[in-house]
């Protein structure tokens, strides 16, 4: 006689749904399944069989008449990314909105922070190629950009024992970090712009808005536009992922009577599991496949300009742009950091800003393509991050030290 299955399978399948998109929520379990995906694609892109994972990551889909007959890689990084995106939009929307953006005197002190921890690591970088005579300087903006799930995580790990304000602070820089991110990308990576076919993809954001305006959220109603506006994006010569956070940033931040929570919330509930548990692992694993066996060895990769400019802007960058330029600010001008942080504190947050990662892998793929500069970059991108994240963590976890032993000083 057949098996049938238990009657409360279908429940356990929920629960089990459920607590997935949870384990999704948190952002240290996120970033372990996104660093996992990177070091899979960095050993089998070094491996016996790299072959295959290059002919996997170069294999061709899609419909040419629309011309969106792209590589899986570029369907990761242009397409999946966009739910990334759509979701970095939200959080800015909701920051701006009631959020750590809406007091202009609190949030002006971490903004500038982020303006100067971008500008200080583009400078290294080209300092680096213009002292080489390397000639690639348009690599500048690959070290400028903060992850912001892996830096959080980081200090939710290791700043246990520091004031919760330090928290705050670097989700505002990193916020801010992301919209200059994307400002860059719209307008620094687009060689020609169809206006046809941007005016349509801008037409459809605005349906969009108007359609979660009047609350209208079903997917099937939602996700085509969404779609659509994506793709008539691509091919305005736009990269596709604005799209994703202008339709982000369109959904209302406010609750009306009768709602439970804004509807930012609500959205970042639904698509962060797909994003985090789909759309950046998928990324990072085409992104970060880097043969460095291929390109001369390790000594090779890290001896080129291109790598040494973008390890320096995330590790030293960083760190002087952001703890630099707040130590200056808080000894010259009316600005301070307030609620119980110092400037001892802010050392570690800084060198967790030095982890690019997502945005600067897609950054580097923008600046160089598929050559070895390009591959130099994403590796440095790697190793950079993780320098940084690494001595951002001890940082922390010294600084955390000395104020619990403080406070117990002072308890006696």
């Amino acid at each position: 006689m057949p098996q049938h299955a238990p009657p409360n399978l279908p429940a356990r399948l929920s629960r089990t749904g459920a607590g997935l998109a949870r384990r999704l929520q948190d952002d240290t379990f996120s970033g372990a399944l996104l660093l996992g995906a990177a070091v899979l694609a960095l050993v089998w892109a070094n491996s016996p069989w790299r072959e295959t994972y290059f002919a996997i990551a170069g294999l061709e889909i899609g419909p040419a008449a629309l011309h969106l007959d792209l590589s899986l890689s570029t369907w990761a990084a242009d397409g999946l990314l966009a739910i990334f995106f759509f979701v970095v939009g939200l959080e800015l929307k909701t920051e701006f909105v009631t959020g750590s953006l809406r007091k202009l005197d609190e949030a002006l002190l971490p903004m500038i922070a982020a303006v100067l921890g971008m500008a200080a690591p583009a400078l290294i970088y080209t300092g680096v190629q213009l002292a080489t005579g390397s000639g690639a300087t348009s690599g500048w903006a690959i070290p400028t950009a903060t992850d912001i799930a892996f830096a959080v995580a980081l200090l939710g790990i290791f700043g246990r024992g520091l004031p919760p304000a330090l928290r705050v602070f670097l989700l505002t820089l990193a916020v801010v970090d992301d919209l200059l991110a994307i400002t860059v990308i719209a307008v620094f990576y687009t060689e020609e712009i169809q206006l046809f076919f941007l005016l349509g993809s801008l037409a459809l954001i605005g349906v969009f808005a108007s359609l979660v305006q009047r609350r209208i959220t079903a997917w099937w109603v939602l996700v085509p536009v969404a779609v659509v506006a994506w793709a008539l994006m691509h091919e305005a010569g736009v990269h596709a992922t604005v799209a994703g956070v202008l339709m982000g940033m369109v959904v209302p931040a406010r609750r009306r009577r009768g709602e439970d929570e804004q509807l930012t919330h609500a959205f970042v509930e639904k698509v962060q599991p797909l994003s985090a548990g789909f759309a950046l692992p998928v990324f990072a694993f085409f992104a970060a496949g880097v043969s460095v066996v291929d390109s001369g060895g390790l000594g090779e990769v890290v001896s080129d300009p291109v790598a040494i400019g973008v390890i320096a802007g995330l590790v030293l960058g960083k760190s002087l742009g952001i703890w630099g330029g707040v130590a200056i600010l808080v000894r010259t001008t009316r600005l301070r950091l307030g609620h119980g942080v110092d400037l001892a504190d802010l050392l570690g947050v800084a060198m967790l800003a030095g982890i690019g990662f997502t945005v600067s892998l897609l950054i580097a793929d923008l600046s160089f393509g598929a050559s070895t500069e390009g591959d130099h970059a994403k590796f440095a991108v790697i190793l950079g991050s993780v320098i940084s994240a690494v001595l951002g963590a001890i940082t922390l976890r010294l600084r955390a030290r000395v104020r619990v032993r403080g406070r117990g000083g002072r308890g006696r």
